[in-house]
């Protein structure tokens, strides 16, 4: 058994035991493997595997990728995304997870309605506010998801947080927790076009923290593809 598939394994052991540990069923957290920076024989060895679930950081790996790959593979847009890049990624992402404005909003309606498609995206919430992340403030979010609710072709699922990079996964859980409370407040408004019945919250340092904490999509990179290599 190979490295990549060895590690996809224990992952996806430290998923179901997360699950069990907080008594949620295996079948409510996706696992999407973060392939930034990584080439397509490494994807296609994990997806050969069962993965389907595949998050990128840059359009451009996405539209690289995406041809030479099966095409049942969901593709997750989990980077900042700058609105002149919209228009390339719309018809190829399954979700976008990274929504953190209404101008952005309002750009991926344009190329959606061109196009009459249904996108479904994620509010990003900057919920520890360091101010070298994107995201709403957290105070801002539900008068943000009234306003991006009223674009037609676009679906709120949910919302995203990128929590602190720390030594300790414990000392992000009131992170975690702080965007499942939200999530449950926006859901008792009832707006109409938005369920919050997806959380986009975790990475490869504090993933079971995240699903004790009710994450439905966990975004792990390096755990399963190894270090990154930035040098390319």
């Amino acid at each position: 058994m190979s490295i990549l598939i060895q590690n996809l394994r224990e992952v996806e052991a430290r998923v179901a035991a997360a699950c069990a540990r907080a008594g949620r069923d295996r079948g409510e957290v996706t696992l999407v493997a973060v392939s930034k920076t990584k080439p397509v024989p490494m994807l296609q060895e994990i997806y050969d595997a069962g993965t389907r679930d595949f998050g990128e950081n840059k359009v451009q790996e996405i539209c690289a990728k995406q041809p030479v790959l099966p095409d049942d593979i969901r593709w997750h847009m989990i980077g900042h995304l700058q609105t002149n890049k919209v228009r390339q990624v719309i018809d190829k992402a399954c979700m976008i997870h990274s929504v953190d404005s209404l101008k952005l909003a309002q750009v991926i309606e344009k190329e959606a309605a061109k196009r009459d498609l249904d996108i479904p995206v994620l509010l990003e919430v900057n919920v520890a506010e360091e101010e070298s992340k994107f995201g709403a403030r957290t105070e801002e979010t539900a008068a943000l998801i009234q306003e991006i609710a009223q674009l037609p072709h676009i679906h709120v699922r949910g919302l995203m947080t990128i929590a602190p990079f720390v030594d300790d996964p414990e000392e992000n859980r009131p992170v975690f927790r702080r965007l499942k409370e939200l999530s449950v407040d926006i859901a008792e408004k009832n707006i109409n076009n938005v369920s919050m019945c997806e959380l986009s919250m975790g990475m490869t340092g504090d993933f079971e923290v995240a699903i004790e904490e009710g994450a439905t999509l966990v975004r792990v990179g390096t755990a399963i593809f190894g270090a990154r290599n930035y040098d390319k």
